[in-house]
Parts: C-alpha cells; sequence; structure tokens
C-alpha cells in the first residue's frame, strides 16, 4: 500500500508540474531599453565579443555554468532499456539535484540512438553550449567506449555517474567502514558482485586508491582472465583483479572475505555467504529497490557494517554524495577532465565530513542531503584539478 501510494504521488506530481524543471530568466525585460540590452541590437555587441575572445563565453553567457545531463534511456535506475523518452523524468530530476545541490544549471538531452557514434558525434557538437557532461544511464560495455572517446575528443569534463559517482562514494564508505572495523587497506578481500559498468568502475577506483584484493561476479560467474564469457571490459579488468584465480560462484570468491560489495540484483547474498566472510565483515549490497541481502539479514549473520542504496535504512550509498560537488570543483578550476585523483579527493572528502569519534557501524557515510558534502566535495576536486602534472588547466 505504501509502494501504491507513493507511486500515485509521483505520477499526481509530474502531471501537475508537467515535468520538474523550468527555464527561468536572470534578468527582466520591462522596457525597451532593457530589451535593448538582452537582445538585438545589444546582443551582437556580445557576440562579437565572443567572436573576437572565445574564452569570454563562459563569462558572458550561461554557458560556463551548464551541464548536460545525457542518455540513450537504455540502462535506468533498475528498469533496464525504456527509451530516451521514458528516461526524462530521471534526467530532470538529475538536473534538479545539480541545481539544488551545487547551483549548476543542467539540461536533459535524452538521444534517441543507440548507436555508439552517432551518441559520440551529437555529444561532441553540444561542445559549445555546456561546460560539462554528465553521462547517465547508459549500458555497459557501450558506456566504456562512449566515454573514453568523448573525454579524449572534448576539453570539457566528462563523467559517466553510473560508474564513476558509485564508485566515489563506495570508496568514501570504505575509507570509514575500515577505520570502525579496523582493518588496513592493503589487508582487506573485496568482491564486487556485478561485472557491468559500476562493478569495473569500483573495482578500478579502488586498485588505485590502494586496494589489492579484489575479484568481481557476475551473472556467469567469477570474473577470471581464463573464462571464454568474458567482455572486454571484463577481461581487461580481470588481468588486475582475483589474484586468487578463483573460478566458480560468489559462493567460492567470498570465502573469507572482509568485504561485499553489491552492484548487482535482489537477493544475490545468501547469509550462509556472510557467514563465511571473515570476522567483522562489511556488506554494502546496493541493489535497488530491493538489495542483494536485507540489513537485518546480514547483521543476524555476523555482518559488522551494513550500507544499502535505500534511504530507509543507514550508510545509504548515494551518488548525490558525489557528482554535485565533483562538477562544482571541476567547473570552478576549469579543469578540462575529471581525473581518477580528484575522484580520490572527492571521496576523502566524503569520508571526513564525519568526524572519527562519530564513526559507527550504522554511521560511515553522511546523510545524502547534507548541503556541507557538495561545498567539500567541490573544494577537494579543485584543490585536485590545480595540483601541477595532474590535470591540464584551460586559460581562463
Amino acid at each position: 500500500m505504501k509502494h501504491k501510494n507513493l507511486k500515485e504521488q509521483a505520477i499526481q506530481l509530474h502531471r501537475q508540474h508537467a515535468g520538474k524543471i523550468e527555464v527561468v530568466s536572470k534578468v527582466e525585460i520591462n522596457s525597451e531599453a532593457e530589451l535593448s540590452l538582452v537582445y538585438t541590437p545589444g546582443v551582437g555587441d556580445v557576440c562579437k565579443e565572443i567572436e573576437k575572445n572565445p574564452h569570454e563565453i563562459n563569462h558572458l553567457t550561461s554557458r560556463g555554468n551548464m551541464v548536460a545531463v545525457v542518455t540513450d534511456g537504455t540502462a535506468v535506475l533498475g528498469l533496464g532499456d525504456i527509451g530516451p523518452g521514458a528516461a526524462m523524468p530521471v534526467m530532470e530530476g538529475k538536473c534538479m539535484l545539480f541545481k539544488n545541490f551545487a547551483n549548476i544549471d543542467a539540461f536533459p538531452i535524452c538521444l534517441d540512438t543507440k548507436n555508439v557514434d552517432e551518441i559520440v558525434a551529437t555529444v561532441k557538437a553540444l561542445q559549445p553550449t555546456f561546460a560539462g557532461i554528465n553521462l547517465e544511464d547508459i549500458s555497459a560495455p557501450r558506456c566504456f567506449e562512449i566515454e573514453d572517446r568523448l573525454k579524449k575528443d572534448l576539453d570539457i569534463p566528462v563523467f559517466h555517474d553510473d560508474q564513476h559517482g558509485t564508485a566515489i562514494v563506495v570508496l568514501a564508505g570504505l575509507i570509514n567502514g575500515l577505520k570502525v572495523v579496523g582493518k588496513q587497506m592493503k589487508a582487506v578481500k573485496i568482491v564486487i558482485n556485478g561485472a557491468g559498468a559500476a562493478g569495473i568502475s569500483i573495482a578500478k577506483l579502488l586498485l588505485h586508491a590502494g586496494f589489492t584484493n579484489i575479484t568481481l561476479v557476475s551473472l556467469e560467474g567469477v570474473v577470471n582472465q581464463s573464462e571464454g564469457w568474458l567482455n572486454s571490459s571484463q577481461l581487461q579488468i580481470a588481468k588486475v583483479t582475483n589474484r586468487e584465480n578463483v573460478r566458480g560462484t560468489l559462493k567460492d570468491a567470498i570465502l573469507h572475505a572482509d568485504v561485499f560489495i553489491g552492484v548487482s540484483g535482489p537477493a544475490a547474498l545468501k547469509a550462509e555467504y556472510v557467514k563465511s566472510m571473515a570476522k567483522d565483515p562489511i556488506v554494502f549490497a546496493m541493489a535497488n529497490p530491493i538489495p542483494e541481502i536485507y540489513p537485518e539479514e546480514a547483521l543476524a549473520a555476523g555482518a559488522k557494517v551494513v550500507g544499502t542504496g535505500r534511504s530507509d535504512y543507514p550508510n545509504q550509498i548515494n551518488n548525490l554524495l558525489a557528482f554535485p560537488g565533483i562538477f562544482r570543483g571541476a567547473i570552478d578550476s576549469q579543469a578540462s577532465d575529471i581525473t581518477t585523483d580528484m575522484k580520490i579527493a572527492a571521496a576523502f572528502a566524503i569520508a571526513n565530513v564525519i568526524p572519527e569519534k562519530e564513526l559507527s557501524p550504522e554511521y560511515v557515510i553522511p546523510n545524502a542531503l547534507n548541503k556541507e558534502v557538495p561545498k567539500v566535495v567541490a573544494e577537494a576536486v579543485a584543490k585536485s584539478a590545480l595540483e601541477k602534472d595532474r590535470v591540464t588547466i584551460k586559460s581562463s
């Protein structure tokens, strides 16, 4: 009944407002003099100024604070390939979050194509309008190629939030979770259930941050480079993970593991698997709305720290903690890219929002609605971006 009421309320709200975002003028037009300044003839001189000094576009137009939220609708929430039109409510919501948490103007771009070349070409053509590109809900493995190609071709930040936002918040949670259980980064064994965009990105970021023992598991089984079913992205990550050369299923991989990270599906983690993990394990079961295992079941099986993607349990792993501050910091520092070091800086900033004396098994991640988080993340990201030799800074 509760879910039914939520469904009805959500549809009613969207119908009432005909969506959730609108364009609002920064300047009032109440006289001919004002009209001549914002439009013809005055605007022509502004155009000439940008033609003469192209970098002025970020100071004379809204472009310098505008991010495109781009999707093809192929991997929307837990709904799958529902198409670009049906994805629009999610993209509008994402734009709202950018504005509310980082004062960034964002606009939804829902593309009616699944062709990688067409998506890349379209987004490249949008560069004069936007200071950053947030890729959203694009299915793997195409999302990897799309992001890689755009990062090479554009001189503005490109960020696939489903991959990197999740990875950053997971890292933040692990930084604090390990303090709670008294374990060290290089000593723990991690199992990631789910070897799609999010799982692979999490593995890459954790490796870069200093974790050394990570194994991924897919629906087909443990990601091992000898398996013939691996796609190109899985094969690449297999070469730097699974150092114990495990084969089989999640049951085999999770034995004596210190950390379980779930980006897979409902009920994938059984209580008996948790019981087979090392002492005081950390379980981040992030499938939404039904996690790989419910917190009460994981705790009863011996888990010490449990996080989910849900807001009705402690330790919500929510991308909202990451992406607004990351784009704010990247835009403010005029970074041309969002580097791995910037992502790690963001993760530590999120983790450090919680004073060490306040850490507990139920509190290793800040609340997603904490408005201080985007500010500290933005500062950390901008500082990382401006450090010499870490990123090419565009001239102001």
